[in-house]
């Protein structure tokens, strides 16, 4: 069957299986965010874990939007596994660490889907995924935004804690 699918798709196998590898790495950002929420939550920064909980679904809207289009485009849309997640993290400021890199490797990967897309000569999966690029720019300024916040608030002082959280849910 799959044969016969590939014949009704202008998706090729290599843009496919790049998407659907970006459509993982989508889904896995959600569940991180999920469990830095879980963990502000139970740290006590309500604020910041409402604004990571909101970052989640965003993730996963992200992932449903790839997904979505591969099946669109009559390509095989791949589920992916939920694999496990950190749960603990040392400090509130490294949440926003790991936040960052992980946006900075999703921008990485988007940037990979395009240049597959151009070498395949794939014009309307790389529209659609400059999307993703305008998305990552945006993720990655508010990440940093996250961490600047942590220089200028004093993050080790009660106070400072609780402006961070409270700064932080404001951000986006």
């Amino acid at each position: 069957m799959k044969d016969l699918l590939r014949t009704s798709t202008s998706l090729t196998e290599g843009v496919e299986n790049i998407l659907n590898l970006q459509a993982k790495l989508e889904s896995d950002a959600s569940n991180k965010y999920l469990a830095m929420a879980a963990w502000l939550d139970r740290n006590g920064f309500a604020n910041t874990a409402g604004y990571l909980y909101k970052q989640a679904e965003e993730e996963r809207e992200h992932f449903l939007k790839i997904f979505k289009f591969i099946t669109d485009m009559g390509g095989i849309a791949i589920t992916p596994s939920v694999p496990e997640v950190q749960q603990e993290f040392a400090s509130f400021r490294e949440v926003f660490e790991i936040a960052l890199q992980n946006e900075i490797s999703v921008t990485q990967a988007v940037n990979k889907v395009i240049a597959k897309c151009r070498a395949e000569n794939d014009y309307a999966t790389e529209e659609f995924m400059m999307w993703y690029v305008a998305e990552q720019r945006e993720e990655e300024k508010n990440a940093r935004r996250a961490l600047e916040l942590f220089e200028l608030i004093n993050g080790n002082e009660a106070d400072g804690k609780f402006q961070l959280d409270v700064q932080i849910s404001k951000i986006g």
